[in-house]
C-alpha cells in the first residue's frame, strides 16, 4: 500500500471552521468536504501554511493555534495509506479566495463534519485539534473572553457527536461540570456554560445542547464586541493608560489619542499589546514599577483596565497590578474605567485567585519565597465606571447582574 503524507488544516472563525468541497479536477474525493489539504512531504508545517495561501488567500490572516497527532488513514479502493498531520489556526476574515481544487466553500460549526459527505476521517483530524478540557485548564495565554468560547466549543462539539451517534443528557452536563472546574476563576466560562444548559434544560437532549452552545458562542462574541464598541466611545480621543491584556481593551484603545502601557511582567502581555498599538496609536511603553510616576507626571485622562471578573459587590479581579495602579489613579484624581462583558460578573462573593509558575519570577539557588499572584482585587470603591454591553454600569447595578446571572445556574441543583 502506497503512503502519502497529507496536511489537513482548520481555519477557525468566530467558533465555525472552514470546509471546501473538493472539484472534478483534484485526485480524489472529488465533491467531498474537507479542510484545507495538500501533500506534505518534506516540511508539514511550512506546507500547511503554504495550502492555506494557495486555496483560500487567508495566510496573513491566520494565526496558529496547534497541531494535532499525526493519523492513519488507509483506503483500500485507491490502495493508498495516508499519514494526515492535522492543523488548527485563527482566523480574523473569512473572505476566502478558493482556488481550481474547490467548487464551494461554507463556514459551519464543526459538528456540520458529522452530517456532510466527507473525505475519510475528517472528523478525527478535527478531534486532534480541537479545544478539550485539558487544554481550556491548561491555557495561561489567553484571556478569560477566549477560554470560555473554548470551553463552549467543547461543549458544543460532544453534544453535536452525541446528537448524531447517540448519548444522553447526563453525560453533557457531567462535561458541564468538569469545564466548570476546569477554571474556576472565570466568571465568564462559568456564566456562559450555565446559559447553554439553561438554555437547553427543558428538552434535556444532545441537539438542544449543541444549539444552545453554538448561539452561546455567537453570542459571546456579539456582547465582547458591544462591550468594545461602549469603551471605545468612552475614551475617544483621550489619552489613557492600561495594563496586562484585554481584547476589550485592547480594541477600545485604537480610538485612544495616546496610550500608556505597562509591561505587565512576568509575562510581559503589555508588550504584545502596545507592539499591536504602534501602527495608529501614539503608544508609550513602560515598567510596571513606573505606573504611579507615569500618573502623576503625564497628562493621562483615565485608566482603563479589563476584568478577569466582577464580584458583586463591584470588586474587581484582574491581572496583578491593577489594584495598585488603581490606587495611584485616585491619589492623581484620574478615573479608572473596567472595560468588560457583564458575563464576566460572578455570582457568589467567593474569590479563586491563580499563581503562576515562581520560576518566572526568580529561578536561582537561594532559599527564598516566592510570590507570583497572577491577579489581585481592586475595591470597588476606585472604580468610576464597568463599561459594558449593556452601557456604563455602577456598583448598584453589578449586584442585579449578579442575581440575574445567578438563576442560570439552576440546573445544577437536578444534577446527581
Amino acid at each position: 500500500m502506497d503512503e502519502t503524507h497529507v496536511v489537513t488544516c482548520f481555519l477557525r472563525n468566530r467558533g465555525a471552521v472552514l470546509l471546501l468541497r473538493r472539484s472534478d479536477d483534484v485526485g480524489s474525493y472529488s465533491g467531498q468536504w474537507g479542510g484545507v489539504a495538500g501533500h506534505a512531504e518534506g516540511d508539514p508545517d511550512a506546507l500547511a501554511r503554504e495550502e492555506i495561501e494557495e486555496e483560500t488567500g487567508l495566510l496573513s490572516a491566520c494565526t496558529f493555534v496547534r497541531a494535532g497527532d499525526t493519523f492513519d488513514v488507509d483506503d483500500d479502493s485507491l490502495d493508498k495509506r495516508w499519514v494526515v498531520h492535522p492543523y488548527l489556526f485563527d482566523c480574523t476574515s473569512r473572505d476566502v479566495t478558493a482556488d481550481w481544487e474547490t467548487t464551494e466553500t461554507a463556514w459551519v460549526p464543526p459538528t456540520e463534519i458529522l452530517r456532510r459527505e466527507t473525505v475519510p476521517d475528517l472528523w478525527t483530524s478535527y478531534d486532534r485539534i480541537a479545544p478539550t478540557v485539558q487544554s481550556v485548564a491548561e491555557d495561561a495565554e489567553h484571556g478569560s473572553a477566549y477560554v470560555s468560547v473554548r470551553a463552549l466549543d467543547v461543549l458544543r462539539d460532544r453534544a453535536g457527536v452525541r446528537a448524531v451517534r447517540g448519548g444522553d443528557w447526563d453525560e453533557l452536563t457531567r462535561l458541564a461540570a468538569d469545564l466548570l472546574d476546569a477554571r474556576p476563576s472565570m466568571a465568564a466560562l462559568a456564566n456562559r456554560v450555565h446559559r447553554v444548559v439553561a438554555d437547553a434544560s427543558d428538552r434535556r437532549t444532545p441537539e438542544a445542547v449543541e444549539r444552545a452552545a453554538t448561539e452561546g458562542i455567537e453570542r459571546a462574541y456579539r456582547v465582547d464586541e458591544e462591550a468594545t464598541s461602549n469603551a471605545r466611545e468612552r475614551i475617544a480621543d483621550e489619552a489613557v493608560l492600561t495594563l496586562s491584556r484585554s481584547g476589550t481593551v485592547l480594541d477600545a484603545l485604537r480610538a485612544a489619542d495616546r496610550a500608556f502601557v505597562a509591561e505587565s511582567r512576568p509575562a510581559r502581555e503589555g508588550v504584545g499589546v502596545a507592539e499591536s498599538l504602534a501602527e495608529g496609536t501614539d503608544v508609550t511603553l513602560h515598567t510596571d514599577a513606573a505606573i504611579a510616576h507615569v500618573l502623576a507626571t503625564e497628562d493621562v485622562d483615565r485608566v482603563v483596565v479589563g476584568a478577569d471578573s466582577v464580584l458583586p459587590n463591584g470588586d474587581v479581579v484582574n491581572k496583578t497590578g491593577t489594584r495598585g495602579a488603581a490606587l495611584a489613579a485616585a491619589h492623581e484624581d484620574v478615573p479608572v474605567s473596567v472595560a468588560t462583558a457583564t458575563d464576566k460578573v460572578r455570582t457568589e462573593d467567593d474569590l479563586v485567585l491563580e499563581d503562576g509558575p515562581s520560576d518566572a519570577v526568580y529561578d536561582g539557588g537561594a532559599d527564598l519565597s516566592v510570590l507570583n499572584p497572577t491577579f489581585d482585587v481592586t475595591p470597588a470603591a476606585f472604580v468610576s465606571g464597568y463599561v459594558t454591553e449593556r452601557g456604563v454600569l455602577r456598583r448598584n447595578d453589578i449586584e442585579e447582574v449578579a442575581s440575574e446571572l445567578k438563576e442560570l445556574s439552576r440546573w445544577m441543583k437536578d444534577t446527581p
